[in-house]
């Protein structure tokens, strides 16, 4: 890219499925990048309400690139709609001699004054955000407001950042024009997940052994929090349908939250004997999982992307997912590398699963899809999506 443009990136706190772009970003383009953190408690060891447990990521998150903590008024441990309320963010928006905010959501009042004052030092201004069309279904009343302020708010935003098909239609649903919005796919690191899984496979054995599951009988893994929108039960309800053959398979249930004693129960009630509750892994820890299982499964409710359908397809797994999950249309490919059931859907959920693992055939066949299909989704796209992105809006008209 000719261009060098200084980037400014606003976001809550540094995450850990987001700081490995933002240093891609660093290290392999001529964007001049700065993040700019409401709260630096991530970092630190804290309690994640989703997990219902403390969490301290065993990764770096503020390593290999510029960054700066913003001091706020009043307690910066935790986010909520208002707080932390950070201050100096129209100094260092002055100070940085900006081209381009990248304002991850808009719904903080940080964000907003964030965006207020890059429109008025002639900042331009791009979004990027998680949310899809079912994120505009409210109470008539509140939707016409809702309405109103977005189409306002996005009427002045420069650029709009899509994640994927699902949030790009969310953006046209509030009348953002095509020519406005680029796409910044919901990517995590696929090279550390991909060394991580070859790293993993040569223990796969021992890990076997470890959970005491036999040889040649295969693997259904869950691995996120433990919450009602999640639907773990409905996977257990679906495991506990599956023909009882000599490949039978296992069900492993890595993570925590409020739903655990729930899945406890239902599965001490179906006598399920080959399902097994792993509790909380971390990120270093996860790829062993996703190695040895045979086929993923989030059957979410309202699940804004699953960037945990990434990293399993980075294993060159199969993945079942609900059509609630926003990653769905983009990664999920029916009868090709997985399933896409409705959401809720139990006895769907049961035949997929069963589907799925039909023959070690289907199940290595629709890995190897996975995979492939994960390749073009990647850091690479994101950092080509934000090139085009800037040329278009900072340096200058699309390129056709």
């Amino acid at each position: 890219m000719a261009n060098n443009y200084k980037l400014a990136y606003l976001v809550t706190h540094p995450i850990q499925y987001q700081v490995p772009l933002l240093r891609y970003i660093s290290t392999n383009s001529n964007i001049d990048l700065t993040a700019l953190f409401m709260s630096d408690f991530s970092i630190r060891e804290h309690v994640d309400p989703g997990f219902n447990a403390k969490v301290k990521w065993d990764i770096s998150l503020t390593e290999g690139y510029k960054h700066v903590f913003l001091p706020s008024i009043g307690p910066s441990t935790s986010i909520s709609a208002y707080l932390p309320f950070s201050v100096d963010i129209a100094k260092q928006l002055k100070r940085g001699k900006f081209d381009a905010l990248w304002v991850h959501g808009y719904y903080h009042p940080v964000h907003l004054r964030a965006i207020a004052v890059a429109k008025s030092l002639g900042i331009k201004v791009f979004t990027r955000c998680d949310a899809q069309i079912k994120s505009a279904v409210r109470r008539t009343s509140t939707r016409r407001v809702k309405e109103a302020a977005l189409r306002y708010l996005f009427s002045v935003i420069d650029g709009f950042l899509a994640i994927g098909s699902m949030n790009h239609d969310y953006y046209t649903y509030y009348g953002v024009p095509d020519e406005r919005i680029f796409t910044l796919p919901y990517a995590v690191d696929n090279d550390f997940f991909q060394s991580r899984v070859k790293e993993a496979s040569l223990h796969r054995d021992s890990l076997r052994g470890e959970l005491g599951l036999e040889a040649n009988r295969p693997v259904i893994l869950y691995a996120s929090k433990f919450q009602s929108r999640k639907r773990v039960v409905n996977l257990i309800e679906a495991y506990s349908q599956l023909p009882r053959t000599d490949r039978f398979p296992y069900l492993l249930l890595v993570g925590d939250g409020e739903d655990r004693a729930l899945a406890e129960q239902r599965i001490h009630e179906l006598n399920l004997k080959d399902a097994k509750l792993l509790g909380f892994k971390n990120q270093t820890e996860l790829p062993a999982y996703f190695d040895l299982c045979d086929v993923f499964v989030l059957a979410s409710d309202h699940e804004p992307w699953g960037l945990i359908i990434n990293e399993v397809m980075n294993a060159g797994r199969a993945v079942i997912v609900s059509d609630e999950v926003g990653a769905a249309p983009d990664l999920v490919r029916d009868g090709v590398n997985g399933y896409v059931i409705p959401v809720g859907d139990v006895a769907a959920l049961t035949n997929r699963l069963a589907d799925v693992l039909k023959t070690p055939n289907t199940i290595r066949s629709m890995g190897d899809e996975s995979l492939k299909i994960i390749n073009q989704w990647g850091f690479r796209e994101d950092l080509i999506g934000l090139e085009e992105a800037l040329g278009a809006v900072v340096g200058g008209t699309r390129q056709q």
